[in-house]
C-alpha cells in the first residue's frame, strides 16, 4: 500500500458504489438514534453544477457523515428547485418542452453530484416540477384559503408588456424586464397573495430566539419586515364652506376630505412643511381625474424605477395638488399637499407629512420645491445653526416646538402621542414594511393555483379528489406570454359548484412556493398527503441549513412564513424551520477576455506568469478581476474535469481548506494540486496504522488527542479551515514519530478524522487495513481529557522587555525553580553580561522578564 498511490479513478466509484449497494446513508424515520437534518439548499437544475455547488454541499456532507459517526441517525436529502422562468427561456429559445429541458438537466447534475461521493439519501429525492410534489402544495394552498391566509385583489404589479408576465423588483433592471429588456410597466392586476402579514410580529419578534443564525442574516430579515413603532394620525382637508378642522381656502378632493399618515417622528411635528401622497393613493387619482397634469407626472412615475431602492435613489419629484391639509398642533396652519414620487404605498399608509430640517429625502424634496425648512432637533449649543444641505437625524433636545421643548426625541415622541390620543386625532401603533406575498405569476412553467372561476359562483377551488391540477404537456411557446391562456381546453371545465362552463386559473404559483415546505416534505413523504405530522416533526426543525446569502431575505422568510401557517392551521407542532444556518462565501476565478471583449474559460488559457495567451491561437488575453464563478463571464472551473484529473477527495479537501467558510475562496491550480498531495499523505499515513510495533509516545498520544477534541470542535463549528490545519499537523506529527502502538494508533485514528472530508482514500486505507465494514460506520473518535491537560509549558524569556529566549517547563513549577532554570540558560547569562537582574519578573507558566 504505502509503495503505490491512491489511485481515485478506480476507488471512487467502488466506494461510491457500495454505499448506494448498502443503503448507507438512508435515513430511518423509527430508528431510536437522536435525529440529526442537514440540509443544503436545493439547486436550480441549470445544466452543471459549478464550485460553487461543490463547496456548499461539501460543507453539509462533513457535517452529516461526522453526525453519523456520532451516533446520530442523519437526514441529509437532495432535491430540484424545478419550476421557473429560466426553463420557460430554455424553451422558446431551443423550442424543447421546459420539462423536457429540466429533467435532462436534472440527470445530468445529479451524476455529477454522486461523482463527488456525497452522503445523500437519494431514496428521497424530489423535484418540485412533478405533480408528486405539486399536487401536495396544491393541497396546501386549498388548505390556507380555508384558514384565510389566503386573498385575491386588486395590486400594483410590475408588468413586462413583451414576456407579458409580472415580475418581481429584483426582476426589473434600470427600469426594465432582466431578461426581455423591455420598459416595465405598473399595471393593476387581480392577484392571489398569501398573508404572510398575519405573521409579521412574529416574524419579526422571533429573530431573537435564532441564536444559530448569521447576525447579519437576522438583521436582513428584520429590515425586510420592516417592523416601525409611532404615530398614526389623520389630515383633514378643509370644507368648500371653509367650516370644520383647518379653515382654509381649499377644497374636498373629490369627496375625499382627509387622508391617513404613519410617522416614526411625531417629535418633528412643529417641523412640518409639506404632506405627500403615494402617486397611487386613493387621493391622487381622485386629484388626477381632474387635473391632467397630474395624470401625466403619475404616468411618467409609473414608467421609472419601480423597486424600493430605485426610488430611494432618484431624483425626488412632486406634484402641488393645489390642495392643503390641517396642521394638527398648529391652530390656523395648512400644508401644502404634493403627490410624490419617493412615497411607497406599500409602507405604513401611502401618505407622509414632510419635515425637512431632519429627514434627507425630505429635505431634497423641500429644497427643489422651495419650501420651508424650520428646524426643531437641535443639540446644546446648535439651536441657531441653519440646515444647509444635510438633514439632521441626531440626537439632541426639541426645540420651536411649544410643549415639546427641551424634551429628548423619545420624551417628545412620547407626549406627541399622548396628546394625539387624549385629543382624538391620532394614535401610537405599530405598522410593518412588509406586505402581503403576491404569488400570481403569469407563466406555464409553475404550480397550477388550484381555483376554478365560475360566471356566477366566483372563485372556486378545485376539489380535493381532483389534485393533482396538471400541467398540460401539449404547449406552445411560439407566442409570448402565457400557453395556459392559450391552450383550446385545458382551461376549460364545468364549475366544481353549479356544473355550468367556467374556467381554470391560468397564473400559477410564484416557485418561492415550492421551497418554502420542500424540507418538510423531505422529512416526510406520505402518498396521499403533504406530510405525516408524527414523522416530520421527529426531523424538523432542520438542525444545520447551509446555503448563500442571496437567499438571506425572501426564501427564509417565506419558509418561516410557511411553517408558520401550518402550525397556524394545526398541522406542525413547530414555527421555526430551521434551527441553525450557515451562509458560505463563494467561489471565485480570474475572468478572461480575447481582444474582441469575449470571455474565454479558463480552461481555453494558459497563464504565463502575469500574462496570459489563448491556448488554440497563442494570442494575448486580458487578464481581468476575480469575481464569482458565473456562466456569463465564463470564469467557471467544471468539477467533472477536476475529478477527472484529481479524484473527488481532492476537490473536496480544497474547497475547505484554503479560506474561513464565510468568506470567498480563489479557486487556483495550485491549491487543488496542494489538495491531491495531502490525500496521497493520507493513502501512504494509512499503511502505519497495520503497524505492529510496540511502544508509546506520550507526545504524539497528546498531540493526537488534541486533534480528536480540535477537529471535533472545529466541523462542529462549521469552521472546516481550521479542522484541516488541524488534519495537517496530525499528518505531520505522525510522519515524524518512530514506529511504535501510539503511531499505528493515530495513522487509525486520522483516517476516521479525516473520513467526513476525504471519505474515499478514508475507506480504501480503512479497507486495506483488513477492516471489511466501512469506515463512514466506524464510530468517531473521542478524545481522552487526561491527555488534553499539558503538563509543560513553554516561557517566553525576557531581558529588559526584549525576548532573548523561550524555555520549556513543567506547568506549575515554583517560582524559585523557574528562576534558577532561566537564570542558567545560556542566551540569558550572555545577555546579562555577568550583571545581575535587578528584578526578575514572573508571569506563571508564560513569562520571565528580567531588569538588568
Amino acid at each position: 500500500m504505502s509503495d503505490s498511490r491512491f489511485n481515485p479513478a478506480a476507488a471512487d466509484a467502488r466506494w461510491q458504489a457500495r454505499w448506494e449497494a448498502e443503503g448507507t446513508f438512508r435515513a430511518d424515520s423509527a430508528s431510536p438514534k437522536p435525529k440529526s437534518f442537514v440540509l443544503e439548499m436545493f439547486p436550480y437544475p441549470s445544466g452543471r453544477i459549478h464550485m460553487g455547488h461543490v463547496r456548499n454541499y461539501t460543507m453539509g456532507d462533513v457535517i452529516a457523515r461526522a453526525r453519523r459517526m456520532q451516533g446520530h441517525e442523519v437526514l441529509h436529502p437532495m432535491g430540484w428547485d424545478a419550476f421557473g422562468m429560466p426553463a420557460e427561456n430554455a424553451a422558446i429559445e431551443r423550442r424543447v418542452h421546459p420539462g423536457e429541458w429540466t429533467r435532462a438537466n436534472i440527470a445530468a447534475m445529479k451524476a455529477q453530484l454522486k461523482r463527488l461521493g456525497f452522503a445523500l439519501d437519494w431514496s428521497r429525492e424530489l423535484a418540485t416540477c412533478e405533480p408528486d410534489y405539486y399536487g401536495h402544495e396544491q393541497a396546501l394552498f386549498l388548505d390556507m384559503l380555508d384558514a384565510g391566509l389566503v386573498t385575491r385583489k386588486d395590486a400594483w404589479v410590475n408588468w413586462d408588456p413583451v414576456d407579458m408576465t409580472v415580475l418581481a423588483n429584483e426582476q426589473v433592471i434600470d427600469g426594465r424586464g432582466w431578461r426581455s429588456g423591455a420598459p416595465v410597466e405598473r399595471r393593476k392586476l387581480t392577484q392571489w397573495f398569501l398573508r404572510i402579514t398575519a405573521f409579521a410580529g412574529e416574524l419579526a419578534d422571533d429573530l431573537k430566539s435564532l441564536d444559530a443564525w448569521p447576525e447579519k442574516v437576522r438583521l436582513m430579515q428584520e429590515n425586510w419586515i420592516g417592523k416601525s413603532q409611532g404615530l398614526r394620525f389623520t389630515f383633514h382637508l378643509p370644507s368648500p364652506s371653509g367650516e370644520g378642522p383647518g379653515v382654509g381656502e381649499s377644497p374636498h378632493a373629490n369627496g375625499i376630505a382627509a387622508f391617513d399618515v404613519f410617522t416614526t417622528r411625531p417629535d418633528t411635528l412643529f417641523g412640518a412643511s409639506f404632506a405627500a401622497v403615494a402617486i397611487d393613493h386613493p387621493l391622487a387619482t381622485a386629484c388626477a381625474a381632474a387635473q391632467p397634469l397630474l395624470a401625466a407626472f403619475i404616468a411618467e412615475c409609473r414608467a421609472g424605477g419601480t423597486s424600493a431602492a430605485e426610488i430611494e435613489t432618484q431624483e425626488k419629484k412632486g406634484f402641488d395638488t393645489g390642495l392643503s391639509v390641517a396642521h394638527p398642533l398648529i391652530p390656523g396652519r395648512t400644508l401644502p399637499v404634493f403627490v410624490a414620487n419617493f412615497v411607497l404605498m406599500d409602507y405604513g399608509t401611502g401618505a407622509i407629512f414632510g419635515c425637512p430640517a431632519h429627514d434627507q429625502r425630505d429635505l431634497d424634496f423641500a429644497r427643489k420645491y422651495m419650501l420651508p425648512v424650520p428646524r426643531v432637533v437641535a443639540e446644546v449649543g446648535d439651536e441657531d445653526t441653519p440646515i444647509a444641505d444635510e438633514a439632521y437625524v441626531g440626537p439632541g433636545r426639541i426645540i420651536n416646538s411649544d410643549f415639546l421643548n427641551g424634551l429628548d426625541v423619545e420624551s417628545a415622541k412620547r407626549a406627541v402621542i399622548a396628546r394625539a390620543e387624549a385629543e382624538g386625532w391620532g394614535q401610537g401603533t405599530t405598522v410593518f414594511r412588509l406586505r402581503d406575498w403576491g404569488v400570481s405569476r403569469q407563466r406555464y412553467w409553475g404550480t397550477p393555483i388550484p381555483i376554478i372561476h365560475c360566471q356566477d359562483c366566483g372563485a372556486v377551488p378545485v376539489p380535493r379528489a381532483d389534485l393533482p391540477v396538471v400541467l398540460p404537456q401539449d404547449v406552445s411557446f411560439d407566442v409570448p406570454g402565457n400557453p395556459l391562456d392559450r391552450h383550446p381546453t385545458w382551461k376549460h371545465v364545468p364549475c366544481p359548484a353549479c356544473g355550468t362552463p367556467a374556467r381554470r386559473e391560468t397564473d400559477t404559483l410564484d416557485t418561492f412556493t415550492n421551497s418554502s415546505w420542500y424540507f418538510i416534505r423531505f422529512a416526510s413523504q406520505p402518498a396521499d398527503r403533504p406530510f405525516d405530522r408524527a414523522e416530520a416533526e421527529a426531523w424538523l426543525p432542520v438542525g444545520q441549513y447551509i446555503g448563500g446569502v442571496e437567499h438571506a431575505i425572501l426564501h427564509l422568510l417565506y419558509a418561516r412564513f410557511w411553517t408558520r401557517a401550518l402550525a397556524h392551521m394545526g398541522q406542525l407542532g413547530l414555527t421555526e424551520p430551521f434551527a441553525g444556518l450557515f451562509t458560505q462565501g463563494m467561489v471565485t476565478h480570474e475572468t478572461y477576455s480575447n481582444a474582441d471583449g469575449q470571455w474565454l474559460e479558463p480552461a481555453l488559457v494558459e497563464k504565463r506568469g502575469d500574462t496570459a495567451v489563448e491556448i488554440a491561437s497563442g494570442a494575448p488575453i486580458t487578464i481581468g478581476r476575480t469575481e464569482k464563478m458565473s456562466k456569463s463571464k465564463k470564469n467557471v472551473v467544471d468539477p467533472d474535469a477536476i475529478i477527472d484529473q484529481f479524484g473527488a477527495d481532492a476537490a473536496r479537501w480544497f474547497m475547505l481548506s484554503d479560506s474561513p467558510p464565510e468568506r470567498d475562496l480563489a479557486w487556483s491550480l495550485a491549491g487543488i494540486e496542494g489538495a491531491w498531495r495531502f490525500v496521497q499523505r493520507v493513502w501512504r499515513i494509512g499503511a502505519l496504522g497495520a503497524d505492529t510495533s510496540s511502544g508509546e509516545d506520550l507526545p504524539l498520544a497528546r498531540a493526537l488527542h488534541r486533534a480528536i477534541d480540535g477537529i471535533t470542535q472545529d466541523i462542529d463549528r462549521l469552521q472546516f479551515n481550521k479542522a484541516v490545519a488541524r488534519a495537517y499537523e496530525l499528518a505531520t506529527a505522525i510522519e515524524r514519530a518512530s514506529p511504535c502502538a501510539t503511531r499505528a494508533d493515530a495513522a487509525r485514528t486520522l483516517l476516521r478524522l479525516v473520513a467526513p472530508m476525504i471519505p474515499h482514500v478514508a475507506e480504501e486505507a480503512w479497507a486495506s487495513l483488513g477492516n471489511t465494514s466501512l469506515i463512514a460506520n466506524a464510530p468517531w473518535p473521542v478524545a481522552d481529557p487526561a491527555l488534553l491537560v499539558e503538563d509543560s509549558v513553554t516561557y517566553a524569556v525576557q531581558v529588559n522587555g526584549k525576548l532573548r529566549d523561550t524555555a520549556t517547563l513543567p506547568k506549575g513549577l515554583a517560582r524559585d525553580s523557574v528562576e534558577a532554570t532561566i537564570l542558567a540558560l545560556p542566551k540569558i547569562t550572555a545577555a546579562l553580561n555577568g550583571v545581575a537582574p535587578k528584578k526578575i519578573i514572573v508571569v506563571p507558566d508564560r513569562l520571565v522578564n528580567l531588569v538588568a
